[in-house]
């Protein structure tokens, strides 16, 4: 069952399993778009249907601006949202919680994690933005030393926003548990990646052990 979800400042889509299995995940978008975008939506359906509650929700920004591009300034309140959409699951499951998102909405999921140790239980990184494209220089891994939670990166092969051997080279500076999993002749979108939904809920779950019930 899906239903719009609006509280505590979070806004976005509830996923409701028909069988639930006490865990739940959290998915936001990337700086382009929504949490209606079709990858969002269809890994949302997906990981429902495998038991787990799924909100998919709107950062600040686009709460703020139907349209255009997050402002650097205010990222801060963006990963603030990624924590309070964390806090709504937490009162709806006693399982584990994974925390996630596409791009921009993966990479503000990484550092509010960073800055919050325990805010979830792993991570998925849809096609982290590793640098801008053409300018590997760039990198956005200062906070990956205090990166604490385990984190799956789910990347496409012909992602300009980094190359797999890059992403390798980088996921090794965090502390944590890491798996990178490639997804073959897919770009920046990773629209592939909604055939994948099985595969990357199985990876996710083994970076993260199990409570006991």
């Amino acid at each position: 069952m899906e239903q719009a979800f609006d509280s505590g400042g979070v806004r976005g889509v509830l996923h409701q399993p028909d069988n639930p299995d006490g865990d739940a995940i959290a998915l936001t978008h990337g700086a382009g778009s929504n949490c209606q975008t079709p990858l969002l939506a269809r890994l949302a359906r997906s990981f429902a249907d495998a038991g787990l509650v799924v909100l998919r929700y709107d950062l600040p920004f686009r709460q703020q601006r139907p349209k255009g591009p997050p402002f650097p300034a205010a990222a801060a309140r963006d990963r603030e949202g990624v924590a309070q959409a964390v806090d709504a699951l937490r009162q709806i499951v006693k399982g584990r919680i994974f925390a996630g998102g596409h791009s921009y909405g993966g990479r503000q999921t990484a550092m509010a994690a960073a800055e919050r140790p325990g805010m979830a239980d792993a991570l998925l990184l849809l096609s982290y933005p590793l640098h801008p494209p053409a300018k590997p220089e760039q990198l956005r891994t200062n906070f990956f030393p205090g990166l604490q939670i385990p984190a799956l990166f789910v990347h496409g092969t012909d992602d300009p926003f980094g190359s797999l051997a890059e992403l390798t080279a980088a996921i090794k500076l965090i502390p944590a548990r890491t798996e990178l999993l490639p997804v073959e002749r897919s770009g920046h979108d990773l629209k592939r990646a909604g055939e994948m939904a099985e595969e990357i809920l199985l990876r996710l779950r083994t970076l993260a052990p199990a409570f006991p019930r």
